[in-house]
Parts: C-alpha cells; structure tokens; sequence
C-alpha cells in the first residue's frame, strides 16, 4: 500500500501554544482511504530542517509527503521556499494560485471584512509555487494547497489552520489521493474485553494473530481503574471488501473464542 509522511511545521507547535490536531486527522483520513502512515515529525518553522526532513523522506523512497502550516504571507511562512530548495524546482508566480487568492481578497473586500483586495506582495507571496506544481482550490482561506510531483514521490503541502486543510483535502485533494491509492479501503473492527492484566491478553493475541497474518491485532486500555478494560482493534486493508471482512470476521470469531476459553469475558464488538 502507498507509504504516506506527515510533517507538521510550526514553532506554535513545538511551543505548546497549538495543539496539532491535523496530523491526527490526515492520519485517520489516509488509513481510511489504503494508505499507510509510515512517519509523522513536528518541525520549526526552520528552512533547513524542512528541506532535511523532506530530503530524508525521498531516501525512505515515500510515496507520499503531506505538509501542514507555513504556506501564509508571512516571512516565517517557509514551506514552499524549502520544497523548491529540497526539490530544486524554483519558486515561480502561478497564474492559477494567484487568482485563487486575488478572488479570495475580492470575496472578503466585498463583504467588507478586508479594506481592499489590492494583490500586495504579502498576498502574492501565497501564489509563488515550485515549479510544476498544481494549486488546490482553499473555499475556507486565501492560501492554496500545492501538488508537486518529485522523482517518485508526491508533496502535497496543506495550511495549518485545521478549516483550511480539512477544507482542501475534502475538496481538491481526496479524489487524486483516491487514484493514487486505487482501490483499496481499511476496515477495523474492535473487541471490548473485561481484562485488568494486559499480560494475560498477550500470548492470546499473539496465538490469534500468528494464524492471521493478514489481520493486524493491537489492545490499549480503554478505562483505568480496579475494572480495567481494554480495546483489541482487528484492522486490515486491501481492495476487495468482501476478504477483508471475511478475515475480520474469522480473525475476530477466533479471537473471541480464545478470550472466552482463557477466562476473559468479551463486553462488546464492533465495526468501525
């Protein structure tokens, strides 16, 4: 399945000032979809640890690099300068991200939010892509998203305010996103099991999975306390639905079956 990156730029971030809910989302979004999270990194808004941390991701040969922050008017707005250092495709005036963001203004001007919708350079600025790369329509800011294809990879560079970056992905970016990954689709399924010893799951779930080696089985706790709980998600990917299903399926019967014979009780079951 196509390997994703996330990094999320910003000192915001690594200051504690924001809490970087984005990562968390994309991630549930990409698994959803086939992909598969090999990484995730915060970084400052620092040019070169940005360009190192892309560099790196092009060594790991990633299918897919996704971005958050940095793509605003500002001087310490600096994804786009690293991408095109990182990428060596030069930064360059796009028509199209410029009238994105020219119409932008002009919406927010009209509704008198903004005192003009004058293209100042602060403003241009957010329509200075790399080389190549495509614009991704924003109905929720100014700045565009960016698609840039590099070697084998893609970079996909989102803003970092979450109505923005949901915004393009659900908009621009899902449809490609679904041709890259094809067809393929994640499916979890959970067991709720009445357990205050997590070593006691242990050789159980490890029992199961070794005869299911297509089904991922991981537990966490679920509520702490003398009737500690814990969640055992069952999860998989791939293309067609019906296999998946019927491994969930015979994964989770067996896994039941296993917990119940060892003196766990099963609360519940669910799909995802």
């Amino acid at each position: 399945m196509p390997v994703c990156e996330i990094l999320a730029i910003g000192n915001e971030l690594l200051q504690g000032d924001v809490l970087d809910t984005n990562t968390h989302w994309l991630i549930q979004q990409i698994t959803a979809i086939g992909g598969f999270i090999g990484r995730t990194a915060m970084l400052r808004d620092d040019g070169a640890a940005i360009v190192g941390a892309l560099q790196d991701a092009r060594e790991r040969k990633v299918d897919l690099i996704i971005t958050s922050g940095g793509l605003g008017p500002t001087d310490d707005d600096l994804t786009l300068e690293a991408v095109s250092v990182a990428t060596g495709c030069p930064l360059e005036l796009c028509p199209e991200a410029r009238e994105m963001v020219a119409e932008t203004y002009r919406v927010l001007a009209a509704r008198g939010l903004f005192p003009d919708a004058d293209m100042t350079p602060a403003r241009e600025k957010m329509a200075r892509l790399p080389q190549g790369a495509i614009p991704l329509a924003n109905s929720a800011g100014a700045a565009p998203g960016v698609l840039l294809s590099w070697e084998n990879s893609r970079i996909v560079c989102l803003p970092g305010v979450p109505g923005e970056l949901k915004a393009i992905y659900s908009e621009s970016l899902r449809p490609i996103l679904r041709d890259m990954f094809g067809e393929s689709t994640f499916i979890e399924w959970c067991l709720t099991a009445d357990c205050a010893d997590e070593s006691l799951l242990a050789p159980v779930l490890a029992a199961v999975q070794r005869q299911h080696t297509e089904v991922y089985i991981k537990s966490r706790a679920r509520r702490l306390g003398i009737d500690l709980t814990f969640d055992i998600t069952l999860s998989c990917s791939g293309v067609e639905v019906d296999q998946l299903e019927a491994a969930l399926r015979s994964a989770a019967t067996e896994l039941q079956a296993a917990l119940v014979g060892a003196g766990i009780p099963v609360l519940d079951i669910t799909q995802r």
